[in-house]
């Protein structure tokens, strides 16, 4: 959700590493693991985001295993991608585990992952399109997302009102977003505030119609003009004092400036409003979809993990069931009462609506929402594509692409 510290950006690193240095001694893809037909030992690990996660996922794991006759152990990781590369490793993974949308294609591309998916009984066209597209490597869908965020425009219901703007004003296109922020600095008020990396600049160039790569994942489209008037635009936001980086209002990420009143709007997932209501529970707020480009392009950025099964666990056909057991559109609800999250059923959209109606936004947004880059051996790139955007202000746009085409291009040819 929030920038990555340099710390999981190291461990994500040698994630990598220890896959390929043991891919390349043997295959996880081993077709002569022998496979047990009895009762199973599962071993689950899961990167929890908190207690409310583990104790759910741990009583749902525990209800599978007593209707089963099998065992289930559920541990939450300190540091999932480095203890998943310690696993992998040393020979011994987890059965089951939660995979990180933006490290999937490089589990996918070195087998440790069982491509599972096309075995998921009643199939799998109840998820999201958007999400499947997450999780497919080389034309194959590997694993079923467990659950989903996408990014929307929160407004402060109090600020909007001083600035003498009504619900009128509340921006669906790029112009009215810029007219709406306009009106809000006239007033003494700072009008918006944007995570300074491409988990959230990225939404203004897939409104544009661009992205990083190509839908198929095959080309590297970052030098294009979709992409660059993007950037010139959030440039010029940023420039005309319209937006704001979370640390130019001493604050360590947007919904901290939008929590504590420094900002009018903010463009964050769903996850803040855990944040508004255990910390900041005085902000009256509001959550619209995110306005679209100028040619009228809906467009955001989804989040997402699945339930990742190892391709060298001798239980296939038990995670599996699972799995299927973890994302029954009931088991979804129940989680996301639990700990909040969205389903990544389709089915289960309705049911979400009635705990959470004022989140129509954010689901409705699953619709036109953008995935991580789906290829392998990109962080390093993504990274200093970061660092590029975070001297947005005073860069340049153009040559800011240039780099990342190149980059990405290298990593992609591997």
């Amino acid at each position: 959700m929030k920038r990555p510290l340099p710390r999981l950006r190291v461990a994500i690193l040698g994630t990598i590493l220890a896959l390929t240095a043991t891919a390349c001694g043997s295959s996880f893809n081993d077709n002569g693991n022998q496979q047990s037909a009895g009762k199973a030992d599962l071993q689950i690990l899961i990167g929890s985001s908190g207690d409310a996660e583990t104790t759910a996922v741990k009583t749902a794991a525990a209800s599978w295993a007593s209707s089963t006759g099998n065992t289930a152990t559920v541990t939450p990781a300190q540091d999932i991608g480095q203890q998943l590369g310690q696993a992998f490793a040393g020979g011994t993974p987890p059965d089951v585990f939660y995979v990180d949308a933006s490290r999937f294609a490089d589990y996918a591309k070195v087998g440790a992952l069982e491509p599972y998916a096309d075995k998921v009984k009643g199939g799998v066209n109840d998820f999201y399109p958007s999400l499947r597209a997450t999780f497919t490597y080389q034309n194959k869908l590997y694993c079923i997302p467990k659950d989903f965020s996408t990014l929307t425009l929160q407004i402060n219901n109090d600020l909007w009102t001083q600035a003498k703007l009504t619900d009128a004003d509340i921006p669906t296109n790029w112009d009215q977003l810029t007219a709406a922020a306009t009106k809000l600095k006239a007033a003494g008020i700072t009008p918006l505030v944007i995570g300074d990396t491409r988990d959230r600049i990225g939404a203004f160039m897939v409104e544009n119609g661009g992205w990083i790569l190509s839908k198929d994942g095959a080309t590297v489209t970052a030098d294009s003009p979709q992409n660059l008037a993007a950037l010139q635009y959030v440039q010029g936001l940023l420039k005309g004092g319209l937006a704001v980086y979370p640390k130019q209002v001493d604050a360590g990420w947007g919904g901290e400036a939008f929590g504590k009143g420094k900002v009018a709007m903010a463009t964050e997932g769903n996850w803040i409003k855990g944040a508004m209501q255990h910390d900041y529970p005085n902000i009256k707020y509001k959550v619209v979809a995110m306005p679209a480009g100028p040619s009228g392009t809906k467009g955001t950025l989804s989040f997402t993990q699945c339930w990742g099964i190892s391709s060298k666990t001798k239980f296939k056909d038990q995670a599996i069931n699972f799995v299927e057991a973890m994302t029954t559109a009931q088991q979804q609800l129940a989680f996301t009462k639990a700990f909040g999250v969205m389903p990544s059923r389709i089915s289960a959209k309705d049911g979400y609506l009635q705990q959470f109606p004022n989140d129509k936004p954010f689901i409705d947004s699953a619709d036109f929402a953008q995935g991580p880059v789906n290829a392998p051996k990109m962080d390093s790139v993504l990274s200093d594509f970061d660092s590029q955007l975070q001297g947005l202000a005073n860069g340049d746009p153009k040559a800011i692409l240039t780099r990342l085409q190149t980059n990405a291009t290298t990593a992609l040819k591997g």
